[in-house]
């Protein structure tokens, strides 16, 4: 009996954190960074303010663990298919943008509204999120477009100016969702990204 309670007491334990970091993500978006305190989070998640400290040592930590378990599982994809992936890089583009579109419809927009309105008084937000997100998927859209190149499938670029101009698009569609989705201009999300990477395609063909 006493064997069976610590096994059910260690799963409770491994889940834990998965359970704080979606506490703490729900009043992030709602309440933003500064406004949150770890005590509510606490009371979100059903736990004492002592069990965050078991697991996060700060606000700071429990946030970058809110950014990974958002954003980590789509580049973890991203980054399996293209080391795997056997055709062309067109399509393995295209591929790319499926995966936004996923990314789109999830916490991803929530969190860079948030990061862009705090910044000012928490660089730090920032600085996590350009190497936790930013830096990730540039340099998956470089090597995606360095395939091509080298594959002869994309005429020779830039990589390093091009892999913004792809991603713009995301980042936009991210921002108005959060901040513009109840005005009257309003944008069809699938429609935007496919003529994107329509029109991108076009200017890399060779």
């Amino acid at each position: 009996m006493q064997e069976e309670q610590e096994k059910r007491w260690q799963r409770r334990s491994d889940a834990r954190p998965g359970e704080l970091t979606a506490a703490a993500f729900a009043l992030f978006a709602e309440k933003g960074f500064a406004a949150t305190r770890l005590e509510e989070v606490a009371a979100r998640a059903g736990v004492s303010k002592a069990t965050i400290y078991r697991y996060f040592e700060s606000k700071d930590a429990l946030f970058e663990a809110v950014v990974k378990s958002a954003i980590a599982p789509r580049f973890a994809e991203a980054e399996v298919l293209l080391d795997a992936y056997e055709g062309s890089s067109a399509d393995l583009l295209r591929t790319l943008f499926k995966i936004a579109r996923v990314a789109l419809a999830g916490p991803m927009p929530a969190l860079l509204k948030m990061i862009i309105s705090e910044s000012g008084t928490f660089p730090q937000l920032a600085t996590l999120w350009s190497n936790l997100a930013v830096a990730r998927m540039m340099a998956l859209v470089r090597r995606i477009i360095e395939r091509g190149i080298t594959r002869g499938e994309f005429r020779p670029v830039d990589l390093e100016a091009i892999a913004p101009v792809i991603v713009a698009p995301i980042v936009l569609l991210a921002v108005w969702k959060q901040t513009f989705s109840h005005t009257a201009v309003n944008f069809d999300r699938e429609r935007v990204l496919e003529q994107h990477i329509e029109i991108l395609l076009r200017g890399l063909e060779r």
